[in-house]
């Protein structure tokens, strides 16, 4: 099988979605079904799988200053198209997968990954002009792709309700928890920790882009109602991207840092990430809506009890080893962030329990279950 697989979520900031490339990737690369497998980023073929950097570039920031200008955005989206099809041309013998929404033109086999459908159904909790360039682009997408790969059941239903596309061509592949993500000892972090001002089972902790759509002012609401001896004790961190519309959401966080009691690191690096897991006593997940909701499986695997919302594919994903509540009930959630930093018997079964249950993925069947979908596709044609 040949295959060109895009990576140009493999930069920085390493969000799930990159995450998910990387770890596809490295795998594809193992697979002795595949006897062909180039890398394809922006307008031209790579040499290798590229790494994420731990911090911006020159090249990200222009990105980002270019994204607020509407002309730009929309600029960029006419021209990238036709500078991708002129680089695939002669490529039409592989299968092109996009891990992240996108099919540029191609004559071959396509195949595209659709994490959630935010753009469509959360389109305020986005940036106007990208809002309005991601709609046109995956509207695209839906016209081009011979079969699109959710993250999770519940999104291969949404989306083929919502664009009414033929569900059967849809397939749900889980993603996983990376290997480092796993229990560590105290001792084991203590250095990483310290430089962070923290010590292991010091704290609850929440990792995900800065956003309205992950629900943080919910969150801060209902840290808020715990007894200041319990805030005090056991603060909530908080890490991510910076992301759209998070002004109001970082100010609620400054002035509860102010009280003691919550703190923003920034954006961690990859290698800390881990560490930052591991050494919470509690991790927490209240977001509106999620397409798979990969941090979650992190925390599990990293033998940390789970609170998190009952919403989209959160379910799906923590099974019964979580506390879930709606995502607006900030007394309901309340009451389960006391419980799970708390309840030593709840605290005890939820590790096991989690271990257990993030134990049932892995990037090795995701990776398997998409060249099902390639020979699918391929088989089709």
């Amino acid at each position: 099988m040949k295959l060109i697989l895009s990576v140009e979520p493999v930069r920085f900031p390493l969000t799930g979605i990159g995450r998910y490339t990387y770890e596809l990737a490295t795998r594809l690369q193992r697979s002795s079904e595949i006897n062909d497998l180039q890398f394809f980023a922006g307008r031209r073929f790579l040499p290798s799988l590229p790494t994420a950097a731990d911090q911006s570039d020159a090249v990200h920031g222009l990105k980002r200053l270019v994204q607020k200008n509407a002309v730009a955005v929309e600029a960029y989206r006419r021209l990238m198209p036709y500078l991708r099809k002129r680089a695939l041309k002669g490529h039409e013998d592989h299968l092109y997968h996009s891990p992240n929404y996108y099919l540029p033109p191609f004559a071959g086999p396509s195949v595209a990954t659709f994490h959630d459908l935010s753009p469509f159904t959360w389109a305020h909790c986005h940036a106007p002009q990208i809002a309005r360039f991601l709609q046109k682009e995956l509207t695209l997408t839906l016209q081009r792709a011979d079969a699109l790969i959710t993250d999770s059941h519940y999104t291969r239903q949404e989306l083929a309700d919502y664009f009414g596309w033929p569900i059967e061509r849809i397939h749900a592949v889980p993603l996983a928890s990376s290997p480092e993500f796993h229990p560590r000892s105290a001792d084991s972090l203590r250095e990483a920790l310290a430089r962070y001002g923290l010590q292991a089972g010091g704290y609850s902790l929440f990792v995900g882009t800065i956003e309205p759509r992950k629900n943080l002012e919910t969150l801060l609401d209902a840290y808020g109602k715990l007894p200041v001896a319990l805030r005090q004790r056991w603060p909530l961190i908080l890490t991510g991207y910076h992301g759209w519309r998070s002004e109001a959401i970082h100010q609620r966080i400054a002035q509860a840092q102010q009280q003691g009691w919550a703190r923003y690191l920034g954006f961690a690096a990859s290698e800390d990430l881990p560490l930052l897991y591991a050494g919470a006593r509690l991790f927490t997940f209240p977001s509106h809506y999620e397409g798979f909701g990969l941090p979650v499986l992190e925390a599990m695997s990293s033998g940390v009890p789970v609170v998190c919302s009952n919403s989209s594919s959160l379910p799906e994903v923590a099974g019964q080893a979580a506390l879930m509540c709606a995502p607006g009930d900030v007394d309901g959630l309340s009451a389960l962030l006391r419980q799970g930093l708390e309840d030593e018997n709840w605290r005890l079964a939820a590790v096991q329990q989690g271990l257990t249950h993030a134990a049932g993925f892995s990037w090795e069947r995701c990776a398997q279950a998409t060249i099902e979908v390639y020979r699918k596709v391929s088989d089709k044609r």
